[in-house]
């Protein structure tokens, strides 16, 4: 559940996403606006990157965004606006075959790009920002 802090945000914390690897919040609600962080492909419940295909990957990754949004009180259709980081442009095409799953109707603004590592040797790294 959200919980209050004195600047009118609201820090959202789901057990259905991993715990933050690091010092910031899995979302941060500010009014009717949610700030997700990154997630990668790590199972909620072992703390694990996934293994597999990079399409497993981006599954977990946007399972654990889900998971986030809905202890904001909403889902993908909220969504305004993605970034995607891939380790490698040629997992485009298949995560991107992978997110049109979750974005089929009215998919949200998103940047996409390729970065030198991201954490835990993930291969993709989704963000978002949702509203209601």
């Amino acid at each position: 559940m959200p919980t209050r802090s004195p600047s009118r945000r609201e820090l959202v914390r789901t057990d259905h996403a991993p715990a933050a690897i690091g010092p910031y919040s899995q979302g941060v609600l500010v009014g009717d606006v949610l700030y997700c962080s990154g997630q990668i492909a790590l199972d909620p419940a072992t703390g694990r990157l996934v293994e597999g295909e990079i399409e497993d990957e981006a599954v977990r990754v946007l399972e654990n965004l889900g998971a986030v949004l809905r202890a904001a009180g909403m889902s993908y259709e909220h969504v305004v606006r993605c970034t995607v980081y891939l380790t490698r442009l040629d997992d485009y095409a298949p995560v991107n075959e992978v997110y049109a799953r979750y974005f089929s109707e009215s998919p949200p603004a998103r940047d996409a790009m390729q970065v030198a590592a991201l954490p835990r040797g993930a291969r993709v790294e989704i963000s978002c920002v949702a509203v209601r």
